[in-house]
């Protein structure tokens, strides 16, 4: 009897161990926001979208300003093809999105997959309010303009956010859930780049950290190895990893906003594992964190 009390003891101890060592990133950043771009096996796998959800609203409880934007590609490609519309991309990876398929991206972006992240996310306990950039004019946008004479469509840019909404819900206890589908004065349509948007987002509300969850553990030197991750990429070091292919594909949005946010005040951006269970609680509240950190100065303060 005694040895199993014994057992059970160390089981506490190593849990308090743990809250331990979450308490200083707890104080570091407590009444800060933070951003995440949710994407990935983190939405599509029922026991990721369940840890993701814990880890969103526990950010919450703990005084943390989570903000989520998400994608919803995979959604849009199976009801596209249900309604026989052929899906068409860029070469630069850019959904061309004509008037038929702006229809439906925004009914699946805006609609079925911004009220089901919304459900998870209350269905854990928090309080979530679904937005697109239609909602109290939350997201301006412009045609992107390309390196190509390619016409994208209706794909758009963002020019402004509208920062009073989201400051309303989340002084409120309120978890934004963002659609990136974004408007202008003539109330037109437009299909954002979710990783485009999620830095937009976080370089207009000045937030602490912007996260992505992506499927790989971060920035690769070489994709089909694991283990060549790079765990901290200074913004000097972008170009030349551009240059040599590193940075290519999906990954190039992802790091072009993060430079965007840290140029408007983000302290950390992080690109993480969606796949790992809880991995945003692992990179923020412990001491060595997993993915990889986009920063303008990787060598001061807390690196959590």
């Amino acid at each position: 009897m005694a040895f199993i009390e014994r057992n059970a003891m160390q089981e506490f101890i190593e849990k308090a161990e743990v809250l331990i060592e979450a308490l200083p990133y707890i104080r570091q950043f407590f009444g800060k926001t933070v951003v995440i771009k949710y994407g990935g096996a983190a939405m599509l796998d029922a026991e990721l979208r369940a840890c993701t959800a814990q880890d969103i609203v526990l950010m919450r409880y703990v005084g943390m300003n989570p903000i989520v934007v998400h994608g919803g590609g995979p959604a849009i490609n199976a009801m596209l093809k249900r309604l026989q519309i052929k899906s068409q991309f860029t070469s630069q990876g850019l959904r061309v999105t004509d008037s038929d398929t702006m229809e439906i991206v925004e009914m699946m972006l805006a609609g079925s997959v911004n009220k089901d992240i919304v459900n998870l996310l209350n269905h854990a306990g928090g309080e979530a309010v679904g937005l697109c950039g239609k909602d109290g004019r939350l997201l301006y946008a412009r045609k992107v303009t390309t390196d190509t004479d390619e016409d994208v469509g209706q794909v758009g840019e963002i020019t402004n956010v509208n920062t009073k909404v989201l400051k309303a819900l989340y002084e409120n206890g309120m978890i934004p859930v963002i659609a990136p589908i974004a408007t202008d004065e003539q109330g037109n349509s437009w299909n954002v780049n979710a990783d485009t948007a999620a830095g937009d987002v976080a370089a207009a509300v000045e937030a602490e950290k912007l996260v992505f969850l992506t499927d790989t553990p971060g920035l690769l030197r070489n994709v089909d190895d694991p283990e060549s991750l790079i765990h901290r990429v200074h913004s000097r070091s972008v170009e030349e990893l551009k240059k040599q292919g590193v940075i290519a594909g999906g990954m190039a949005p992802k790091i072009d906003a993060c430079l965007k946010a840290l140029d408007f005040g983000v302290r950390r951006t992080h690109i993480i594992d969606g796949r790992v269970p809880h991995s945003l609680l692992l990179e923020i509240f412990t001491d060595k964190g997993l993915g990889s950190l986009v920063s303008h100065d990787l060598l001061d303060g807390m690196e959590g």
